[in-house]
């Protein structure tokens, strides 16, 4: 993979987040899952094990694609916050965001 796709997909990341497009912290990706109101599920792929569970099971059960392919650095220096979680909103970012995390 070249280091355009992932800057690409954190650029993205980082765009959403500008357009109030992502629900960012465990607690609140979570009751985001529970409620549909996302759309994908970004997660550090340093979290800690426990938390990992948690959003992994939780978005399986309501069928949510879930990216655990950056650190938490990466995801931080994108968005300007330091979280663990992320989750995409809108349809088209989501689109977006997991078509470029497989190319």
């Amino acid at each position: 993979m070249t280091m355009e796709k992932p800057n690409a997909f954190l650029q993205l990341l980082g765009l959403a987040r500008r357009a109030r497009q992502l629900e960012t912290g465990e607690d609140f990706v979570l009751k985001a899952i529970r409620n549909n109101s996302i759309q994908l599920v970004i997660i550090a792929s340093d979290t800690g094990q426990t938390s990992a569970k948690k959003l992994r099971d939780k978005a399986s059960y309501y069928h949510i694609p879930l990216i655990d392919r950056y650190t938490k650095s990466d995801l931080s220096q994108a968005t300007g916050m330091s979280r663990t979680a992320y989750g995409v909103k809108d349809p088209g970012f989501a689109r977006k965001l997991s078509t470029l995390v497989n190319e």
